[in-house]
């Protein structure tokens, strides 16, 4: 019922935005070219419907899904290899950290000159803004495990293995899917600046060459598209979390209490 009520709060300020962008447009007659109404980009999307959806769309979602992929894959093995070992953690986790410090965009266009302007420099692109927040989220999942819990497993004879499926696991599971969502709207941002370096194709060259262009309601539409795969995709990570980590509260000290 919670999530109705959600559905339907959103709907109603989403509909309450969209007519006040128009009103104010057309009250105020902003020319189109510097910001169009919602009717002009919605048409907009049905006029280029081919080319968006045809072409560019999966251009970007090929994109988007083999690079969160990609850094889920590593992301996982590196967090468990800093998990298991002491060493690994204390060499490779503060370079992990000093990769953020440095601006993401920064790094994008160096991704692309040694990966080149084809479909891998998107890749590389996205997984240079998806990795993080995978990578840390796990380990730190991982770490979460109740140090009391671990030690009385280990008095009653449990391997190292069975520590970790029947407890860190499970521990490291909110994390990590928190890490995911996370990452999941990232892809989009970066399938997307990779696109803008180059690319003959994908969302993000189509919006770059309308706003080149100057086809101001071809470019909100791009950005429509956009935000609209994020957002899926943020809600299918949301779903993947509530079928394999249910249980994600954990107890108040108020719930305790009264247990």
């Amino acid at each position: 019922m919670r999530t109705v009520y959600r559905g339907i709060w959103f709907g109603a300020s989403l509909v309450l935005l969209l007519a006040g962008w128009e009103a104010v447009c057309r009250l105020f007659a902003i020319p189109p070219f510097i910001l169009p109404p919602p009717s002009a980009v919605l048409l907009a999307v049905w006029d280029l419907r081919e080319q968006l959806f045809g072409l560019h769309l999966w251009a970007t979602l090929r994109e988007v899904l083999m690079g969160l992929a990609a850094s889920i894959v590593f992301g996982i093995a590196l967090a468990l290899a800093m998990n298991l070992s002491r060493t690994v953690e204390r060499l490779v986790y503060p370079y992990i950290v000093i990769s953020q410090t440095i601006p993401i965009i920064a790094l994008s266009p160096v991704f692309i000159l040694w990966f080149g302007y084809e479909l891998s420099g998107k890749i590389a692109v996205t997984i240079l803004f998806t990795f993080f927040p995978i990578v840390v989220s796990t380990y730190d999942g991982l770490r979460a495990a109740d140090p009391e819990m671990v030690n009385l497993l280990r008095t009653m004879g449990a391997t190292r293995w069975q520590i970790f499926a029947k407890l860190q696991l499970p521990a490291s599971l909110p994390h990590f899917f928190s890490g995911l969502k996370v990452a999941a709207t990232y892809s989009v941002g970066g399938a997307t600046i990779g696109e803008w370096l180059g690319a003959s194709e994908g969302l993000g060259y189509f919006g770059r060459r309308a706003s080149g262009n100057f086809q101001a309601p071809a470019l909100f539409a791009s950005v429509l598209l956009l935000s609209v795969l994020g957002m899926l995709l943020f809600w299918l990570a949301g779903t993947i979390e509530r079928r394999f980590a249910p249980h994600t509260r954990t107890n108040t000290p108020k719930q305790m209490k009264s247990q």
